[in-house]
């Protein structure tokens, strides 16, 4: 079982890693097994969202964001019965769903912290929603603040906080909440049987992101920061990103789990199937 944190210790690992020089690395995890290989791994944080579920389940990882089941419930039975006791070391954070009208967000963060989760990150998040469909969200106190609010009170109730932002006007915002980790998010991961046929390109994608760094450092120089989505999909586009932009590491999901393991079984089981009967053999 995960051992416990409370923010102030998180922080203390984070400053660890980049005073070390090296990047932070953040792992998505939908399953128990694939918490357990990203913390043997190396990874810094995990982090549980939704989408894991169904990712993990051969089902685009956007339907985290439609109705097919509450998130917050779902993000509080995995850590509870497939994350926390696969993991020993690292902490754990749990994507909430913050606008979440039928819950009470403060008793939401006591029940984060009881299941033994170290954080929060704002998942599923309205930043991914645009149109009509986001000014309604907006106008009716079901936006993007209600998220930056929640930060606020996670951050006080002793949670280390993360928060993907979709434009330089959410880092603002978010930095001023005080989140201790800003996700600049670059879009839904492309690659493999599911992914994103409609991402940026690279260049676009590190330019977005450093432009979402530049608008954090407005509000708090010192803020940490991790690239996420769209085209950075392999160690070489991470490698790619951090090299053109400031950011500190990455945040992965489907690149962490779903095309690892989508390439891996595909290969295996072509290799089985390679094998021949002996009487094939004649």
């Amino acid at each position: 079982m995960a051992r416990r944190y409370h923010r102030d210790e998180v922080c203390a690992r984070v400053a660890e890693v980049i005073a070390a020089g090296d990047p932070i690395v953040t792992a998505g995890a939908g399953t128990g097994l694939s918490a357990k290989c990203a913390e043997i791994g190396g990874a810094d944080l995990i982090v549980v969202y939704n989408s894991g579920w169904f990712r993990m389940n051969g089902h685009a990882s956007i339907a985290g964001y439609l109705p097919f089941g509450n998130a917050n419930d779902i993000v509080l039975e995995m850590g509870r019965r497939q994350i926390l006791p696969a993991v020993d070391a690292i902490p754990v954070i749990a994507g909430i769903c913050a606008t979440d009208p039928t819950r009470d967000i403060d008793q939401l963060l006591e029940e984060v912290r009881a299941v033994g989760y170290a954080g929060v990150i704002n998942f599923p998040t309205v930043g991914r929603i645009d149109g009509v469909f986001r000014r309604d969200l907006e106008s009716v106190g079901l936006g993007f603040a209600k998220e930056a609010e929640t930060i606020t009170r996670a951050r006080a109730a002793g949670l280390y906080t993360l928060s993907y932002v979709f434009s330089p006007d959410d880092a603002r915002m978010m930095a001023k909440a005080g989140v201790d980790m800003l996700v600049p998010h670059v879009g839904l991961t492309a690659g493999g049987t599911i992914g994103s046929t409609n991402a940026l390109g690279l260049d676009d994608a590190a330019d977005k992101v450093q432009a979402m760094i530049e608008a954090a450092w407005e509000i708090n120089p010192e803020i940490v920061t991790l690239a996420h989505g769209g085209p950075i999909a392999t160690p070489q586009d991470v490698d790619y990103v951090l090299g053109r932009t400031d950011a500190h590491g990455f945040v992965g999901a489907s690149s962490m789990e779903r095309l690892p393991v989508e390439k891996a079984i595909i290969e295996v089981t072509r290799q089985f199937k390679a094998a021949k009967p002996r009487k094939a053999r004649k």
